[in-house]
């Protein structure tokens, strides 16, 4: 593993509660975005005994926000983690499209002043690099309004900025700002480890949108009914519209498992 932390650098981050929950018999992860972007990253799930029951639909999350990274979807808005389980993915993003998710001023690494100031500035029809670090809105402006903190340190008051709407919709499974557990959080049963890749080539997850149910009765009871298991079979069923599940998911205990600025792979 090769990681080198800077303070400065606006970061991709795997987040891992290894004891979460009441009886600390669950885990809960995410893919964080809250810091900022700077490369594409994936988790998988590597099963223990007590939890190969669990699709790894469920499981496996990505965000790829990358120039060069994307994949076209396979037709049907999915991928199959194996032979059985379909994941439901973003669909809507191309290699063109990705390169101006990260709105302007959020930009770690702005181009250049183009004209000497003869052309309006900033402009999103300026060429921007293929590789372009994006800070988060709190990174960005460092008021309390983005960074959620002092009067602002509250779900009900403080929302989503640009910068978190547009991680939504590159990554929809990306934690994106400082209240947003509810749409960012996997619980599992607690056992297993962690598949940790870098610049993975694809396309990003859509899963606590799509499988919110499923998430929700796993979280909740720790096992799932051989219906949900069927559904989560079917291909069709898991590229239907759906919201999200609204859990109210707490963090305890958390662990920063890599922060990143040079693309690697790790296996936890």
């Amino acid at each position: 593993m090769d990681c080198e932390f800077s303070g400065a650098t606006p970061a991709t981050l795997a987040e891992f509660n290894l004891a979460g929950g009441v009886d600390n018999l669950q885990t809960f992860y995410d893919i964080s975005l809250v810091d900022g972007y700077n490369i594409p990253m994936g988790i998988n799930y590597i099963p223990a005994k007590n939890t190969t029951f669990i699709p790894p639909n469920l499981t496996n999350c990505a965000c790829i926000a990358t120039t060069g990274w994307v994949y076209s979807p396979t037709g049907n808005g999915t991928f199959y983690s194996n032979v059985t389980y379909p994941i439901p993915l973003e669909s809507e993003e191309t290699n063109e499209s990705v390169s101006a998710w990260c709105p302007w001023l959020n930009l770690a690494f702005p181009p250049t002043h183009p004209g000497n100031g003869i052309y309006p500035y900033p402009d999103d029809n300026v060429q921007r690099p293929a590789f372009a670090p994006c800070n988060s809105a709190c990174a960005a402006t460092g008021t309390d309004k983005d960074c959620c903190i002092g009067k602002y340190h509250d779900p009900n008051i403080c929302k989503p900025s640009q910068y978190s709407k547009s991680v939504k919709a590159v990554c929809p499974d990306a934690y994106s700002f400082a209240f947003d557990d509810q749409q960012s959080t996997f619980i599992i049963p607690k056992g297993g480890g962690w598949e940790v890749v870098m610049c993975p080539e694809g396309r990003s997850t859509d899963i606590l949108r799509k499988l919110g149910s499923e998430m929700f009765e796993l979280a909740s009871g720790g096992k799932l009914s051989s219906h949900s298991l069927k559904r989560l079979r079917n291909a069709t069923y898991i590229m239907e519209e759906r919201g999200s599940a609204g859990v109210v998911r707490p963090w305890t205990v958390m662990v920063m498992v890599c922060v990143v600025v040079a693309c690697t792979w790790a296996t936890f």
